[in-house]
């Protein structure tokens, strides 16, 4: 069995995550299958994620592959996390990860119907609720927004509070109709840092809906994918990253015949067998300042390998990754903005002059690409708030995100 070192993992990370500038891709399109899919969360890391991956990029030419070519599109799937997926690979999640999520959400939500006493039989309630949001999207080609679905049906758009916090149960339907791919969040009404979807018909929006995968065969085509993008990982990674279970991720494994090979610190991890041999080449030096969630920080659930023991620095309670900065395939530390919004990066330990000097080149390159913008989020990290720089909401982000918590 073939050894790969943590050494060898982080060159691959600089390599098949297009961050190294010699790897760098030419699309939005080509950065998501980099990544196999990009986190869209927080509306703004998908942003980010592609300028720190396509040589030459502007927020018009993500908003135009996002709307206008929709070579990639929004889809909720794997943890119940928002990605940007390349448009071939949908079918994939809609049969797999999607379809799993979608499925507890039912239950879920029925049960939280009979427990508010809106119906008797929740889960009739929520199939009544979701033709009748279907039907008034297919009404409007250009979709509706969320507010514009309440304000149509409000025998749908009821509220209780049966968890934690006030619930709409119009926005759980129309969550559940993007799961099951009758939705699509489609063109935002807001700036690029804030999503306000018109959700809108996924025929509509793809012309052409392709049928979902099989479960299996999408489990697998998403297992290839996550491979050839961060392998070597563990069956422990690849288990939390596709939020299923261990005998799915077993079949998965084989069905794409899959190589053990050994890692540091004695794990067994996964890789294609076409993908087995060593590096070759040299790697130059590369630096990356990555967004709050980028699927580099959060693609693996045993992260020494990149991150030492900076997770609970770098990482809030829930498992959310913050701003990151990287010195070949390793984090060093954070950024956040200032006031202005000029970029500043926070080391975490002592980094040579040559890095140090390159980290505050990508600084400078991303203040000048956000021109004035301040990104702020609900995720920031310990480091990041150690600083607070960074513009935080007022009101402290819930304990369990609705939507997106990627906590292992």
């Amino acid at each position: 069995m073939r050894h790969v070192p943590d050494t060898e993992r982080r060159s691959r990370l600089g390599r098949r995550h297009a961050l190294a500038p010699a790897h760098r891709v030419d699309s939005v399109a080509g950065a998501t299958r980099a990544m196999t899919v990009l986190h869209a969360t927080e509306p703004a890391t998908v942003y980010l994620s592609c300028w720190a991956r396509v040589r030459e990029v502007s927020v018009a030419t993500i908003d135009r592959a996002l709307y206008d070519d929709r070579d990639v599109v929004k889809q909720l799937a794997m943890r119940r996390t928002l990605f940007v997926f390349p448009r071939e690979l949908l079918p994939a999640a809609w049969g797999s990860a999607s379809a799993r999520v979608a499925e507890t959400e039912l239950r879920r939500m029925a049960k939280d119907v009979e427990k508010a006493g809106v119906d008797t039989d929740g889960q009739a309630w929520v199939h009544r609720s979701r033709e009748a949001v279907r039907a008034a999207i297919a009404e409007h080609p250009d979709g509706l927004t969320a507010l514009e679905v309440r304000a149509l049906l409000p025998d749908v758009a009821v509220t209780y509070d049966v968890t934690s916090g006030s619930v709409w149960n119009h926005s759980r339907i129309l969550t559940h109709l993007g799961l099951t791919h009758d939705l699509v969040r489609g063109l935002n009404t807001q700036h690029w840092r804030v999503s306000r979807p018109r959700w809108t018909l996924m025929e509509d929006w793809l012309g052409v809906v392709p049928p979902a995968s099989p479960a299996a065969e999408g489990y697998a085509e998403l297992v290839r994918r996550w491979l050839h993008s961060f392998g070597p990982g563990t069956e422990t990674d690849l288990v939390w990253w596709l939020g299923s279970t261990k005998s799915a991720v077993r079949a998965a494994l084989s069905d794409v015949g899959a190589v053990q090979v050994g890692l540091d610190g004695g794990e067994t991890g996964w890789l294609l067998p076409e993908d087995v041999e060593p590096l070759t080449g040299d790697d130059e030096p590369w630096v990356a300042l990555l967004p709050v969630l980028d699927p580099t920080v959060m693609g693996w659930k045993q992260r020494d390998f990149y991150l030492g023991s900076r997770a609970g620095e770098l990482f809030d309670r829930n498992g959310n990754a913050g701003t990151t900065a990287w010195v070949d395939g390793r984090v060093v530390g954070c950024w956040t903005q200032g006031e202005t919004g000029e970029v500043r990066v926070h080391l975490l330990e002592e980094v040579e002059d040559g890095p140090r000097r390159a980290l505050q080149v990508e600084a400078d390159r991303l203040t000048r690409w956000l021109d004035g913008q301040r990104v702020g989020t609900v995720y920031p990290s310990p480091a990041m708030k150690s600083h607070r720089e960074l513009p935080v909401p007022a009101a402290a982000p819930r304990a369990a995100p609705t939507e997106g918590s990627d906590a292992p």
